[in-house]
């Protein structure tokens, strides 16, 4: 893979002679590429080579070398279960999906149950806009083969890939599940949003919790799925409506536990990130970008669009995707 900053002249040449791409930018720039392999998402926060930056004057390109073959296509929200039914044998299917959408909800609290999502490596992010313009734009999601922008469902890029090549996709998270008995929360119900919570069998008020003990909001939930540790950040609290909404949705029954408090957010995430390639597909989380205070630093070797979400097979928060395709051994 290749990961460039191209400009909307670069990038047409690219895709006019005939490389599968997968790209990121500001819609004005999207909106003028032509017709091809590619799919496209909003964003103008990067992670660049020279660190964190908004670029507005280029797009963030991601070329598949190694790709024999791609077809890009949108669904709609009543689509989103047939996301397996384009994958290609041995391939791997990058995916988008414009954030505060109703496809963002829908896949999150239900992609997992989607029949044959887990058959091949699915890989992508949640598309947004400036900070300032959230509320006044849409973020949005292109379809390649159409050229056509979309404020809902996903655009999908299920690619071919040679026999025997090695896909290897990854989260990388920086957060560990913390041990303090009083910040371990089951919850009844599952969803973006949630007013109580259990902590050592006993019923709390979430947000009033929340704002009584002084939790540093900055830090994720963390639960442990099967091994691997999965992060659902806090997006407010609100003591009048009781109201506490997340980034992604938490589910009935699982124990979370707030992640331990970090030294220096950016430092953790710097040394976190130090092993990256260049030449790998990667994603990183806004809330990364925010906290960590990755303007105009860098994150090892990892270069990519900074997103509303990260997808590795499902929806993740304050984390890193990754993905390397490599020759057979």
């Amino acid at each position: 893979m290749k990961n460039e900053m191209l400009t909307v002249t670069e990038a047409s040449a690219r895709i006019e002679a005939g490389d599968v791409m997968v790209i990121a930018g500001d819609e004005t720039l999207l909106a003028q590429l032509p017709k091809g392999a590619w799919i496209g998402g909003t964003t103008v926060y990067f992670v660049t080579e020279t660190g964190g930056a908004v670029v507005r004057d280029k797009l963030f390109c991601t070329t598949f070398a190694k790709a024999t073959g791609a077809t890009p296509r949108h669904v709609d929200v009543a689509g989103l279960p047939t996301i397996a039914e384009g994958y290609k044998t041995g391939g791997v299917t990058m995916i988008m999906i414009p954030a505060f959408s109703v496809a963002h909800s829908q896949f999150a609290v239900d992609g997992q149950t989607y029949p044959g999502l887990f058959d091949q490596p699915l890989a992508g992010w949640i598309t947004g806009v400036h900070l300032d313009d959230i509320g006044k734009k849409a973020p949005k999601v292109f379809d390649g083969a159409t050229g056509v922008a979309h404020d809902e469902g996903a655009a999908l890029l299920h690619i071919a890939l040679p026999e025997g090549v090695q896909i290897d996709l990854d989260i990388l998270n920086i957060f560990a599940q913390g041990d303090d008995e009083k910040l371990r929360f089951v919850f009844e119900e599952g969803g973006f949003s949630a007013k109580t919570a259990t902590v050592n069998g006993a019923q709390v008020k979430l947000a009033d919790y929340i704002t009584d003990n002084k939790i540093d909001t900055r830090l994720p939930l963390v639960a442990n799925y099967a091994g691997a540790l999965v992060n659902v950040s806090i997006q407010s609290v609100d003591t009048e409506t009781g109201e506490v909404k997340f980034y992604a949705p938490v589910v009935a029954g699982v124990e979370y536990r707030m992640a331990n408090a970090l030294g220096s957010y950016a430092q953790a995430f710097a040394q976190g990130a130090s092993d990256g390639g260049a030449d790998q597909y990667s994603c990183n989380c806004i809330l990364n970008y925010l906290y960590g205070e990755l303007e105009g630093q860098r994150t090892g070797g990892f270069t990519g669009p900074v997103t509303f979400g990260e997808i590795a097979y499902i929806l993740l928060n304050q984390t890193l995707v990754r993905m390397d395709i490599n020759d057979a051994a």
